[in-house]
């Protein structure tokens, strides 16, 4: 849910934090005091288009940051488009400026349309026709999915495990279709670089120790050189350090018996005196056995020339290249076998046809079914919210290809007037109309539907009366599974608040900027009164806002039980 709401130098705003609760969030205020402003920045926020003039006048840069708790559910799904919560929150800033526009998520730059995709896993916005995802077939079809689930969800399962091996299937054929000139040209140059790599007799490891090899080889006159040298250092001539020690072990045994301590001495000398012996006949067998040859060194050359030519052409390594000449040599068996292989995988395809066009059938049919049933049950919600004389459809249609949800493309239709066939939503209802809507639907689905947090704006357009009052018991009711934010000017859906904010404009002599607060039971009833009596209020318009509010309070705790 959608838990704080900072906004900074956008508008009338100056700045202002909202810390949102669950259940049923509503904001009032009076007309002009900033509540479309504050509507948009979520909207900013999630990828929305804008323009400069939107930062406030005299400040540099405006700035929208939301806060979201999710639950494990969505969690896993954001990771799915590559958005990772921490600790189970998500972060969405955007910063503007005169020059650019940043949206970042939990810290990380992200794309405006790659958070548009997250942002229907977040909240679903009810208010203006393009927030509307109820105006989009492909979110009908979740409704009616989502309405149908205990029925539809395994014929779901099959078409989409059915759909995923045909399409494997299609593409596995789609690689046959090359015509007998090309398959030829494609067997010999297959056959050719496995070939080649046969040739080489690679070995694990090869590459490795040839390179030791070709060091060494090239630095033999320095080898040499610098053994000789040391090997006349650590031994036995008039200056070498083998004579000195011998010297010096000398030396210290005259008087060793004189002293424990210099015995101790004496023996340390002799074993230095040894491992220098032995050391220097190390290096002497090693430059007795160091005979530097010109054809040693043409022959490793030319293997690793040869080698790193096939690095270049096959893999950056030996396991690389082996890797790479299976994968042709499976290739080339395909190629070989390329009729039998093709007309087996037309076969399967067809099969495969046939088992998903059956499972789509099904599926409709499962639709159909159930589509009648949610079409009736929408009917007497739109009817329960005053949409008197309604029609209701839900229309089916075939998609010319298979997807994995099947072949069933649906439109929603409706007509509000007596005598009006029915439309598709958006060439018939208003954003108020089509928020109802929705709302109908939600109370529907409340228990099914996966977005956490839903925003209403323009829901209150043009109702009045029991209306209004249907439409804050059906929103108290969503509620209770859902969080809602709703902006409202209605005082029934007010009084059905779990936390009231209020939407203020304050005009000083710096200017006007607009605010936002939490309110208090007192404070909540006297803005009910304020929405009920207008300019005048008096204390029977407050006791009524009172009585109003205790009463829808009560009627909640009754439902909930």
């Amino acid at each position: 849910m959608l838990v704080h709401l900072h906004v900074k130098n956008l508008a009338l705003i100056e700045e202002a934090e909202v810390d949102f609760e669950e259940g049923l969030n509503i904001l009032t205020g009076e007309t002009g005091a900033g509540k479309s402003i504050l509507m948009g920045a979520v909207n900013l926020a999630l990828g929305q288009k804008m323009t400069r003039e939107i930062i406030r006048e005299g400040a540099s840069y405006a700035l929208v940051e939301l806060v979201f708790q999710v639950s494990p559910d969505t969690e896993e799904k954001l990771r799915e488009l590559s958005v990772y919560p921490e600790d189970g929150q998500v972060i969405i800033t955007r910063r503007i400026t005169e020059s650019r526009s940043m949206i970042k998520v939990n810290g990380e730059i992200c794309t405006a349309a790659a958070i548009k995709k997250a942002a229907s896993l977040l909240l679903d916005i009810h208010g203006q026709h393009e927030h509307q995802s109820l105006l989009y077939p492909d979110r009908q079809m979740e409704i009616l999915d989502e309405y149908s689930q205990s029925r539809s969800a395994e014929k779901k399962e099959a078409v989409k495990v059915l759909y995923s091996a045909y399409s494997r299937i299609r593409k596995e054929l789609e690689a046959y279709e090359i015509d007998e000139e090309q398959r030829r040209r494609e067997i010999s140059f297959l056959e050719y670089e496995i070939q080649e790599i046969q040739n080489a007799e690679l070995r694990d490891g090869e590459d490795e120790e040839l390179e030791e090899l070709y060091r060494k080889l090239t630095n033999s006159r320095k080898i040499t050189e610098s053994l000789n040298s040391v090997y006349q250092l650590t031994g036995y001539e008039e200056e070498g350090s083998g004579t000195q020690t011998g010297r010096a072990l000398q030396r210290l045994g005259q008087v060793s018996d004189f002293d424990e301590n210099l015995e101790n001495l004496y023996r340390s000398l002799e074993d230095i005196d040894s491992l220098l012996n032995d050391f220097n006949r190390e290096v002497s067998g090693y430059l007795s056995e160091f005979v530097f040859s010109e054809e040693e060194f043409q022959e490793t050359e030319s293997r690793l020339d040869l080698i790193n030519t096939l690095k270049a052409k096959y893999g950056h390594t030996i396991s690389e290249i082996q890797v790479y000449k299976e994968e042709k040599e499976q290739e080339l068996e395909r190629l070989r076998n390329f009729e039998e292989r093709k007309e087996a995988l037309k076969r399967e395809l067809e099969e495969k046809e046939a088992a998903l066009t059956h499972a789509c059938r099904e599926l409709t049919e499962v639709r159909k079914s159930w589509a009648m049933k949610l079409k009736e049950e929408i009917k007497q919600a739109l009817e329960d919210l005053n949409f008197l004389n309604v029609e209701f459809e839900i229309r089916f249609t075939e998609k010319e290809k298979f997807s994995p949800q099947g072949k069933d493309s649906i439109c929603f239709m409706i007509s509000t007037n007596p005598g009006e066939p029915v439309r598709e939503l958006s060439k018939v209802v208003s954003g108020g109309e089509l928020s109802r809507i929705m709302l109908a639907i939600k109370t529907l689905l409340a228990d099914k539907d996966r977005t956490e947090t839903l925003i209403f704006d323009e829901i209150d357009t043009g109702i009045s009366g029991r209306t209004a009052q249907k439409v804050a018991e059906k929103m108290a009711v969503i509620s209770r599974q859902h969080q809602i934010i709703c902006i409202t000017h209605l005082p029934q859906i007010a009084a059905q608040a779990n936390a009231h904010y209020l939407i203020e404009k304050n005009v000083e002599e710096k200017g006007t900027s607009t605010k936002i607060r939490s309110l208090s039971y007192e404070e909540s009833v006297e803005e009910l009164a304020r929405m009920l009596g207008g300019v005048k209020i008096t204390e029977a318009v407050l006791q009524n806002a009172a009585e109003m509010k205790d009463l829808a309070q009560q009627q909640k705790n009754t439902r909930v039980k």
